[in-house]
């Protein structure tokens, strides 16, 4: 995190309010004393010695010591969140008074492995060229993360989002689809009915909060009830990352649900085909934007980023199924 500068040389008696904030919050971003004295070229006891004042003057307890980490208690956790928006407020201030209010410094962004090779990385060269001055920092996992603890400024995630104290910014819909390589389809025979599934090998996921079945409809039936049919994912083969998943539907190891997204160039090239569209749902995921805080409290970069997002991603093409991807039965 960029924030307001404090020379070395008032590293001493004479450091105010923000200039202990930005120490403090220096300490609890790289967990250590001594980083955050190399950081700022002073020594480790002249750090120790501001976050012990900040402590005194605030009468509580900020920062749990051990011989090996740093942890930081409630009170500290509170004065960490808080005091990285104000330290960021007092940037974008500084930036305007002196118009230099461009959008700088660094931008962490968690996305899925997936997510991050298909949609994010493409993106990155001309948000790059847009504004120079920021510094990406990108990481990939398919694991829903705690922003805060991950220390990421803005995750991107498809589909329902876990109840928590982030702000979700939509970026678009894409469909679903139930896709196999069309050599397993011939060995095994294309399934008609959502009953032919079971001798499928039906590729599922693993982590927790993923759902069970794959939702499909028959639209014949006249009651919403009857018309729900739930295919439960098979325990022969699961994953934690949609390209495994994408990889292992390409090479014949069973049928996978993506999103059309996901899955649009092998179907278009023929590496994936759809099967039982007349029995799919319709339903859109969602992909979303996360971060924490709240809109007009967040940093000039992370807004920059944020918006380029949304003007960026398109996902229209994906949120119907093109008739020509239906042509081989």
């Amino acid at each position: 995190m960029k924030t307001v500068s404090t020379p070395s040389s008032q590293l001493g008696t004479d450091v105010n309010r923000s200039g202990e904030l930005e120490v403090f919050v220096l300490v609890a971003d790289l967990g250590s004393f001594s980083e955050a004295a190399r950081k700022r070229d002073v020594s480790p006891s002249a750090v120790s010695k501001i976050v012990a004042r900040l402590e005194a003057r605030l009468g509580v307890q900020l920062l749990q010591r051990s011989t090996r980490h740093l942890q930081l208690t409630a009170e500290g956790q509170k004065l960490y969140d808080n005091g990285k928006r104000v330290l960021a407020d007092l940037n974008e201030l500084e930036a305007l008074v002196t118009a230099r209010n461009k959008p700088s410094g660094v931008v962490r962004i968690n996305a899925s492995t997936a997510t991050g090779q298909r949609l994010l990385i493409p993106l990155v060269p001309k948000l790059m060229e847009t504004y120079p001055d920021l510094v990406l920092d990108l990481s990939f996992t398919d694991y829903v993360v705690d922003l805060i603890e991950a220390r990421a400024d803005i995750a991107i995630r498809w589909g329902r989002l876990p109840s928590s104290d982030n702000v979700a910014r939509l970026l678009g819909h894409t469909r679903q689809l139930i896709v196999g390589a069309p050599e397993y389809l011939t060995r095994m025979g294309r399934p008609k009915r959502p009953e032919d599934l079971e001798r499928f090998v039906r590729i599922g996921w693993n982590y927790p909060r993923a759902v069970p079945h794959w939702p499909l409809c028959d639209k014949k039936q006249n009651t919403e009830d009857k018309r729900k049919i739930h295919i439960s994912m098979g325990q022969t083969l699961r994953v934690n990352d949609g390209e495994a998943m994408r990889h292992l539907a390409i090479q014949g190891a069973g049928l996978a649900r993506l999103s059309l997204y996901h899955a649009w160039d092998d179907l278009k090239a023929g590496r994936l085909e759809a099967v039982l569209e007349d029995y799919n749902a319709g339903d859109l995921e969602p992909i979303h934007a996360l971060y924490v805080g709240k809109p007009g409290h967040l940093p000039l970069r992370t807004r920059a980023v944020l918006d380029y997002l949304k003007e960026h991603v398109d996902l229209k093409h994906a949120e119907s199924f093109p008739k020509e991807f239906l042509k081989r039965k």
